[in-house]
């Protein structure tokens, strides 16, 4: 052979592809594949073996393994939410299960596709005293698109002889097959959760090298909405009518609403744009701060910004203050866009147009007219005025919440990628005007403030962009085992601001600086994220004020070698005072 080495060929061994040896878990398996559905989120257990041989076997796979199924779900949300298709969910059987609750109601309301795959015993087993069992079928029937409820396979190393036992087999394999396709289609198509129960019997740790089934992939079903001209023609004359025309933007995935529509009503007197932080939208005629502008509004202010005609896109809005307007100043008509579905948020809903914004405004704008009239200017120049107000008051203010947001929302770098949890820290981010080249993202399905670190994390292991999670102290510790898994990219960030407790709550009305306040409501406390910076390996840098908060900022932006953590510290009993005191006083 002379100096041809033999050893360059096949240096690298092909990972043999091998199978359950259960059919059932064959078919899920191969059905997931076969629509695209390639990453997957395991937590351990015994009765999922069968799925979790499959999917960890299979090279086409992502597998991923989290261990408190509650961070998984939202480590999947995540992943889905950037990603914009089906991310999958393994648990064993119990309550296992139960804990992905809060990440499915999530998923439903904010329109995010989930599979949950959970293993189940046989029915016979349920309710008997077997353990590790719960009545799994239907169990999140309230917040899921569909719910799949499979047949055990009785499967066997010989043949089955008896005809009957062959008949009742196959019509078992037709039945699951059918509820899969059927399942994963109403995932993909119609953007959200859904759950499919497999039962399945032992041995659970078999595998073969071929697979013993080929199941029928049922096609995907488009449906499309057309804008009847019936319909259309009576909006554009409703329109072109209206002196006083208000789009309200709510959560909303970036790039999702083409700039030359926003630049359509840029142009239009008569239109006036509200947008929230989570709409990712941005533009100088817009109002990005809703609740400076309405804040002290008088009678006859309210009155004069009330709209002809309410024109919504996007998902859930934040601003409490918006709504109480809208639903004390009705507009005559209230429109909704959207493919799936709609609110009536504000009591007013005249139409919903079932399709994409793009879709529409493309339908739509072509016959509109602009009309000269004031009240665009009129808005914009009451929003100036409060930027002015709100950039005096924080030149005055000591260090409290409200300044350690400020100095964090400019120092963040070009083009991040920011989760906001919920409760505090999105509700002051709406009082900032962001860089537009940040994408913003944040549960507000539920609004709760359970999982936000995690799906921060989901989010930032599959985006190109580097991640930073802007989070308050008590979202950050209850969802603290988010940090246990091996997956967090080296840019990732998370700022904590840490009050000592639920802060939010000292602004309410009829509060007391009493033992069960603090106890019950504000839950204060002295932790601190340090310890488990060094359990998870993790970077820890620390803030009280705003020269270590500059300080601080500058060092976790300039070192990726592994994840990091900056903890500011503010004053408990004072950023309560400070808001409100903005409000009242300065905006």
């Amino acid at each position: 052979m002379g100096n041809v080495s033999t050893g360059c060929i096949f240096t690298i061994a092909m990972k043999r592809k091998l199978y359950s040896k259960i059919p059932l878990a064959q078919a899920v398996v191969a059905l997931c594949e076969a629509k695209g559905i390639s990453r997957i989120v395991i937590s351990p257990g015994s009765r999922n073996a069968p799925l979790t041989i499959g999917f960890s076997e299979n090279p086409n796979m992502h597998c991923y393994s989290i261990v408190d199924e509650r961070c998984a779900a939202f480590f999947a949300l995540g992943m889905a939410q950037q990603l914009g298709k089906p991310v999958a969910l393994v648990c064993t059987s119990g309550s296992a299960l139960l804990n992905y609750y809060p990440a499915i109601a999530e998923a439903y309301y904010s329109d995010i596709p989930l599979v949950v795959l959970s293993a189940d015993r046989p029915i016979e087993r349920i309710d008997i005293g077997d353990g590790q069992t719960i009545r799994q079928k239907n169990v999140f029937e309230n917040h899921i698109l569909y719910s799949a409820n499979l047949y055990s396979e009785i499967f066997s190393s010989q043949e089955i002889i008896d005809p009957q036992v062959r008949r009742k087999q196959h019509e078992a394999q037709k039945h699951n097959q059918r509820e899969i396709n059927i399942a994963l289609n109403t995932a993909i198509e119609r953007k959200g959760p859904v759950h499919i129960n497999i039962p399945f019997y032992e041995p659970l740790y078999d595998r073969v090298e071929m697979p013993t089934v080929n199941p029928k992939n049922i096609p995907l079903e488009r449906s499309k909405f057309q804008l009847e001209n019936t319909l259309l023609d009576e909006m554009v004359t409703d329109w072109n009518a209206a002196s006083k025309k208000m789009i309200l933007i709510g959560v909303n995935t970036p790039g999702a609403v083409a700039d030359k529509w926003l630049n359509r009503f840029a142009k239009d007197p008569s239109t006036l744009v509200l947008t929230e932080t989570t709409s990712n939208i941005y533009h100088s005629t817009h109002i990005n701060c809703i609740d400076q502008l309405i804040s002290t509004l008088t009678v006859e202010e309210f009155e004069e910004l009330q709209p002809d005609i309410l024109l919504t896109i996007g998902g859930m809005v934040v601003s409490k203050r918006i709504k109480a307007f809208l639903r004390n100043y009705q507009p005559q008509k209230h429109w909704h866009i959207d493919e799936k579905k709609a609110f009536d948020t504000y009591f007013c809903l005249t139409e919903h147009v079932k399709m994409a914004p793009n879709s529409f405004f493309e339908a739509f704008m072509p016959h509109t007219n602009p009309q000269e009239k004031i009240y665009k200017e009129k808005w914009i120049a009451v929003r100036d005025s409060r930027r002015e107000q709100h950039e005096v008051y924080l030149d005055t203010v000591d260090f409290t919440d409200l300044k350690a947001y400020e100095q964090i929302f400019k120092m963040l770098p070009d083009n991040e990628m920011i989760h906001l949890s919920n409760s505090s820290t999105v509700r002051y981010a709406q009082l900032f005007t962001l860089n537009p080249s940040f994408k913003v993202f944040c549960n507000r399905g539920t609004s709760g403030i359970d999982g936000s670190t995690s799906t921060a994390i989901g989010g930032a292991v599959v985006s190109e962009s580097s991640c930073t999670l802007i989070t308050g102290d008590l979202s950050f510790f209850y969802d603290s085992n988010a940090l246990w898994n091996t997956y967090i990219p080296a840019n990732f960030k998370i700022i904590i601001i840490n009050n000592a407790g639920g802060g939010i709550f000292r602004i309410l009305p009829g509060k007391e600086n009493t033992e069960n306040f603090e106890r019950f409501f504000e839950t204060s406390h002295s932790l601190t994220a340090k310890h488990l910076c060094a359990m998870y390996n993790m970077t820890y840098y620390q803030a009280q004020n705003e020269k270590e908060l500059s300080e601080g900022l500058t060092l976790l932006f300039q070192r990726n070698q592994k994840p990091a953590i900056l903890e500011v510290f503010t004053p408990r009993t004072a950023n309560d005072a400070t808001l409100i005191d903005y409000f009242k006083n300065f905006i």
